[in-house]
Order: structure tokens, then sequence, then C-alpha cells
């Protein structure tokens, strides 16, 4: 039997893993040696382990978590496939959010800082018929995304007019687990199940305008918030987004976003 079996190194070499990967899949389970010499230490595999060192190899130059890897190797085909398919989504998702990165990047290294000009104005008193979700920052898009999926046909059912832009609410700060609120202005209407409302008081804003993609508000967000502190005032929540021209009505660059903070005069 041990005249068939490869030495780590052997091994090794035959499945373009290190001798040091196997020693630590071992010690976590996913790849055993099927021999382990009781005197020497030495560790020897079956050559019909090699598919799974090399399927261990690719996943990883995929640069697949070892915990996702071990639950594709343990499953039945059609359960191995949900797996991998997950991880697909998983990356696309992740490839997505670094092209919005690269050409904020490109914007910034092209023209620097965008200009943007703040002003103050007094915001008048909303009332929003609303609904709520929980997301993280980077699930925001999506979220929202559904949220108006869930908003307008609501009001429609119920018969209540709208008047547009539709609206989004946010917390200061974007913590990894936060509410926000998508809503619609309407001077009518009573709640009901999957819908409530929300009165924005009036009263002192600083505001500013955002024209192109969504992924670059951190731009405009920048601009705002500068302004903000350097005229001595303290923003409050929520921060405001209506969405003036949204993805149904123009490409990407031309999407218009009016961004607005409430702020109040600085006591310190």
């Amino acid at each position: 039997m041990q005249d068939e079996l490869l030495t780590i190194g052997r091994f090794a070499r035959l499945c373009r893993l290190s001798v040091k990967q196997l020693r630590h899949y071992g010690e976590i389970g996913l790849l055993a040696p099927v021999r382990v010499d009781v005197g020497s230490g030495y560790r020897y595999y079956a050559p019909d382990q090699a598919r799974d060192a090399l399927t261990i190899a690719l996943l990883r130059e995929m640069d697949l978590p070892l915990a996702v890897i071990a639950q594709a190797l343990a499953a039945e085909p059609e359960r191995r496939a949900q797996v991998l398919r997950a991880e697909r989504d998983r990356l696309s998702e992740r490839i997505s959010k670094d092209q919005a990165r690269l050409e904020l990047l490109e914007r910034l290294a092209e023209a620097g800082l965008p200009g943007y000009e703040v002003t103050l104005n007094r915001e008048p008193e909303r009332r929003l018929a609303v609904v709520r979700a929980v997301c993280t920052p980077a699930g925001i898009g999506g979220v929202v995304e559904e949220c108006v999926g869930r908003l307008l046909p609501v009001l429609g059912m119920a018969g209540i007019a709208w008047e547009p832009p539709l609206w989004g609410l946010y917390p200061l700060d974007l913590k990894e687990r936060m509410e926000i609120t998508v809503g619609a202005q309407t001077p009518q209407g009573e709640g009901m199940p999957g819908l409530e409302f929300e009165v924005l008081p009036g009263g002192l804003v600083a505001e500013t305008m955002h024209i192109g993609p969504y992924a670059q508000l951190p731009l405009a967000y920048h601009a705002l918030f500068a302004a903000i502190h350097e005229r001595g005032l303290r923003p409050q929540a929520p921060v405001r987004e209506a969405y003036l021209v949204g993805p149904a009505e123009a490409p990407q660059e031309e999407l218009m976003t009016r961004l607005i903070i409430p702020v109040q005069e600085s006591t310190t």
C-alpha cells in the first residue's frame, strides 16, 4: 500500500501546491493525508486525492475562501453548483463595485475634486408616504430599488396621489446595518399595511446638486459636508436625496439628484 502512496513533496509538485499549503489543509480537515507515519511524522497521499487537491488549487487561485471550498468539495454535484454560483454572484457584485471605484478614481485623477455649489436655503415641511428597510452601506442601491418597488404599487392600489420626485432618507453615519427610508410626497392618505407616513420638518438646509451616476454621490457629499463644517453649522438627520431624474428617465451620466442636509447653528 505504501508503495502506491506519494510523499507530501511529490504530491505537492503533482498538484501545484506547496508543502506548507498541504500541511495547513490537513490541519483544518480540508485535505487530510491518507497516512501519517507515527515515528517520522511523514505524510502520504493517495493518487486519487489529486483531483480534490487540484480543485482546491484552482479555487484558491480564484480567491475563494477555504470554508467555501470545503463546502463545495463535500457537496453533491447539484449542491456544489449552487455553492459555486453563489460565489460567482458575489464576485460579480464585487467587480461592479470595483468598477465604480475605478471610475471614481479616474475622475479624481483627471479633474481633481469636482466643484459643487453648496447653498443654504429654507426647506418647506413635507409629508411623505414611506416604506423602510434595513441594509448595509454597500447594499443601498439595491435596497432603494426594492423599496421603490414596494412603495409605488401600494400608493397605486390605495389611490393615493403623489408628487414627484421620489425621496430617500438616510442617517448621517453610514453604519454596517442602518435603516433607510424611501418616500413620495403626498397631501393625503392614511397609513395601511406596508405603508406609513412621515413629516419632514421645514427649516434651514444646506444643499447641492449631483449630476451623474449614483456611485459618484460620495463626491457631492464630500463637498456638502465640507461646506457645512466650514460654515460652523451642525448637520442633522436625516440626510435627504431627491431623485429629480432617475434611471428610468435617463442614462447614468444624466441622473440628477438633489442632496439636502438640515443644519443648525453650532453652539460650540
